[in-house]
This record gives C-alpha cells, structure tokens and sequence, in this order.
C-alpha cells in the first residue's frame, strides 16, 4: 500500500487533467502554479478567468491554492495550465474558490 502512496506522489503530470496546486510566483503574464512537488506549469493570464482580468494580482496571490488543469505538455516538458478549464469541467470547484478569492479581488478595485 505505502508504494502506492510513493508512486502517487512522484507520477508525472498528465494532460487534461485536474490537479490542486500552490501559486508558487506571480508575474506579469501569468502565474507558476506547483500541482506536483517540484513540478510547476504556467498559468496564463488569459486562462485565470472567463473575464478578463487588468493583473494576476487582483485575482491570485503568492501561496493560493488554486484548480487547474493541464492544457498542453510541450517536448521538453513545460506544462500550460487553465484555471478556467478545471472551473468549466468541475463547476463545484468555482463556488469553493469563490469563498477564498472574493475578498481579495474586492480590494483591488479602480
């Protein structure tokens, strides 16, 4: 059973799935999110929400926890990720969000 747990833990990152992750930085065109220990994928600004959005920053912070879903594995590996995706494909996750994010998107208004 405990190699099951390991193997769980150190499986790579699949395509068009959902996973949990932490928002490791924020940057001015997205967000590296970390679904697996040691493996983080970005985040586009574009993919974050439905809406557009003016900065990153008014929606996520260094630390949220966040749905996303893999979108696109290149050759070398690097992971593109959709946060609007895993909304779209696991509604029930949107309202959970909302309760952790509404505050923080109040507070940067115009």
């Amino acid at each position: 059973m405990a190699i099951g747990i390991i193997q769980d833990i150190c499986r790579e990152a699949e395509l068009d799935r959902i996973y949990v992750g932490k928002v490791k930085s924020i940057k001015e065109f997205g967000a590296f999110v970390e679904i697996i220990p040691g493996n983080e994928g970005l985040l586009h600004i574009s993919q974050i929400a439905e809406s557009r959005i003016r900065s990153v920053g008014d929606v996520l912070s260094e630390g949220d926890i966040v749905a996303v879903k893999v979108i696109e594995i290149d050759g070398n590996g690097k992971m593109r990720l959709s946060r609007k995706a895993a909304h779209r494909d696991q509604p029930g996750i949107t309202e959970q969000e909302k309760l952790k994010i509404a505050p923080a998107a109040a507070g940067g208004s115009a």
